[in-house]
């Protein structure tokens, strides 16, 4: 009875991961083998090129997602998370004794999820406008439609994600089940009527067709990376849904239906040529043409919903490891750690989202940007897995896992090579989305660096300060004083404002100091530190993952229940905070643009009270101004 709940619980964990992971990479024959004979290389759709152009879009699924993705860098986890943040931080780990290279690699961690969100804003609209774009098939009627359905299919896929993914969610898997099972009906209909088409398989044809024109060829691995669009997914995911649950998605439905419906259209195209306007639906017959348009339209808002649930994610993540502000976080499931919603995010990514729309009008006009910010992403995260992967292992081992993640970087590099030349046809767009996203994470982070040495420059040290509280005669007032400082051996500045200008002193005194450790999840027994510094004086320490959700009340009702001699009456506490103005500096540390950029950013980031889930009847801020 175990083992058939054991196998059925697989079975669905499976069917989800089909549903949210697969969304991306599932959607991308819909415009793939399109663009690479309808591109900028004009490829001509000869037999021999059509072959070697198929070799190619197999043996990269084959190398870059199943040899790499799946098969090497799903190892690399950060506690059971993956991502490039989470490798980051396992990468950070890795070099604490080398201070350039832990530089270096923040600056590569940071610039790769900085280009995540390039990606996520391309996704939505060439996934949507390709799907959409099937209704030109049925009759060029309905071209003029394209971009408002596009469009009005955008705004209501982001309009309901306050509401979260628990719901729809559910048919999220059985609904990709389908689309992967149509992609692999269609495909092999199409096969059966030029089954030499399988002769694809046999990589002498990439080879040959490499050999005969290498500069077209090389330029066209720009198209053929479309085939690997969501690949990033596969890790970022796995969290959510563990390795075995992808891996068992990936070879026992999604390759061989990708595999099987690329080869569909190949055969298509040897049989009739002109069946390039559009080879993915000229392979339905007429009477499926809208029923398949309806499944694409589906399957492609999922695959958008998939990016959108990243980029939250994401967020998160950057917020608690200190590259962010701090954003108004909403949790959308009582059960799911992993189900947020961020309102900032959500109405930029819409915004740019329908610009993208608007300014590019086509998924072929919008293929010449997408695919830059993916293949640099996967440069630095094969550069990453070489300081994380093979610690704990054999020499031999770990040449040979070296050896293979070097050709894996020379293929990554030759993409991303390839895509750099698309940059002056829109590649420029999601690095110009990166390279500013990046601008404003590093920014947050210096900032808060000099900013935390100008407030310990003016912190006294806590050790001889406590006596010299409790025996200094103020005035005791009911209650509890909860002060938030960002440093544990030092007196809050809010504690010294507080002294300063009121002159007096709860009961009880608790100074409370939050870190964020390098891995995703603390349990909530490991979270706190107690400390009694006084009679009436505590010190705790609360400790979250970089996915955990901060709370303090909450931690404070924990602290209450471990240690009786804590009064954590919520009606009992207040909380006195410290509010940072900044002001420049007759000796500047930060270069003016800079300066005003990082005052901008902390006006507009979400207000402690938010994010630390502190009621806000129950706050005293006492302000400060900090020259930089």
């Amino acid at each position: 009875m175990s083992s058939h709940s054991a196998q059925t619980g697989s079975a669905a964990l499976t069917l989800a991961a089909l549903g949210v992971v697969y969304g991306d990479i599932g959607t991308s024959p819909l415009y793939t083998l399109k663009e690479c004979f309808t591109g900028p290389a004009a490829l001509a759709l000869s037999p021999a090129n059509i072959l070697g152009i198929l070799s190619l879009i197999f043996w990269a699924l084959m190398l870059v997602v199943s040899l790499k993705y799946v098969s090497i860098i799903l190892r690399a986890d950060n506690k059971g998370e993956g991502g490039i943040l989470a490798l980051l931080a396992l990468a950070q780990r890795e070099t604490a004794g080398h201070p350039r290279l832990a530089r270096l690699v923040v600056v590569l961690g940071i610039f790769g999820a900085a280009l995540f969100y390039g990606d996520c804003i391309i996704t939505p609209a060439i996934s949507v406008l390709s799907a959409v774009e099937g209704i030109g098939v049925v009759s060029h009627q309905f071209d003029p439609l394209i971009l408002p359905l596009s469009i009005g299919i955008i705004i209501g896929l982001f309009a309901v994600q306050s509401r979260g993914t628990a719901t729809v969610g559910r048919i999220f898997g059985p609904v990709m089940l389908l689309w992967f099972a149509t992609l692999a009906v269609m495909g092999i209909a199409s096969i059966l009527h030029a089954p030499q088409v399988l002769a694809a398989l046999n990589p002498l044809h990439a080879i040959r067709f490499f050999a005969n024109a290498p500069g077209t060829s090389f330029v066209l691995l720009g198209a053929v990376v479309l085939c690997l669009t969501g690949g990033e997914a596969l890790y970022a995911d796995m969290g959510h849904f563990g390795k075995t649950a992808i891996r068992n998605a990936w070879y026992g439905l999604v390759l061989p239906s990708l595999v099987i419906n690329y080869f569909g259209q190949g055969a298509l195209l040897l049989a009739q040529p002109e069946a390039i306007k559009n080879p993915f639906f000229l392979l339905a017959p007429s009477w499926g043409l809208i029923p398949l348009v309806l499944l694409a339209t589906l399957a492609t808002v999922i695959a958008s919903q998939a990016v959108i649930s990243g980029a939250y994610s994401m967020a998160s993540q950057a917020i608690q490891l200190g590259f962010t502000p701090r954003m108004d976080i909403r949790h959308t499931s009582a059960a799911e750690k992993g189900q947020i919603y961020i309102g900032q995010i959500n109405w930029a990514l819409l915004l740019a989202v329908i610009v993208l729309i608007l300014a590019f009008r086509s998924s072929g006009a919008l293929a010449s940007a997408y695919g830059f910010a993916v293949t640099c992403t996967m440069v630095i995260t094969t550069m990453l897995a070489f300081l994380v992967l093979g610690k704990h292992t054999t020499p031999l081992r770990r040449a040979a896992l070296f050896g293979v993640l070097g050709v894996l970087l020379l293929v990554d590099l030759a993409f991303f090579a390839a895509n750099s030349l698309k940059i002056h046809e829109g590649g420029w767009m999601p690095l110009l989305v990166g390279l500013a996203l990046f601008t404003l994470m590093m920014t947050w982070k210096r900032g808060r660096t000099l900013l935390m040495y100008r407030l310990r420059e003016g912190e006294m040290p806590l050790d001889g300060f406590i006596g010299t509280l409790e025996h200094g005669g103020l005035p005791r007032v009911e209650g509890t004083a909860v002060f938030m400082t960002t440093s544990s051996d030092t007196v809050p500045h809010a504690l010294l404002h507080n002294l300063k200008h009121n002159k007096i002193l709860h009961e009880q005194v608790i100074l409370l100091t939050v870190s964020t450790a390098d891995e995703p999840y603390v349990p909530q027994e490991q979270q706190l530190v107690i400390r009694q510094l006084g009679e009436s004086i505590f010190q705790i320490l609360v400790c979250y993952g970089f996915k955990d959700s901060a709370d303090i009340p909450r931690a404070l009702a924990q602290a209450g229940a471990l240690d009786a001699r804590l009064n954590c009456d919520p009606m009992q506490v207040s909380y006195f905070l410290s509010r940072e103005t900044i002001v420049p500096s007759p000796y500047p540390v930060m270069a003016r643009w800079r300066r005003m950029l990082f005052s901008l950013m902390m006006r507009n980031a979400a207000r402690v009270t938010s994010y630390f889930a502190i009621p806000p009847n129950r706050v005293v801020e006492m302000g400060m101004q900090i020259e930089l």
